[in-house]
């Protein structure tokens, strides 16, 4: 069974808030710098880290 990524970072997202109960301001923080970080200079890093 192939699960898409979307979907599981959906689930995986929607039981970490449920169940660790972080502010949302951090949320928020998170998934903004993450936008800002992949389209910045940092990306190639990161990239190469990642892999």
């Amino acid at each position: 069974m192939q699960v898409p990524l979307w979907l599981a970072l959906i689930v995986v997202g929607w039981l970490g808030v449920k169940l660790i109960r972080p502010p949302w301001w951090l949320i928020v923080v998170l998934l903004l710098g993450g936008y800002l970080l992949a389209d910045s200079v940092f990306a190639p890093l990161i990239d190469s880290t990642v892999k």
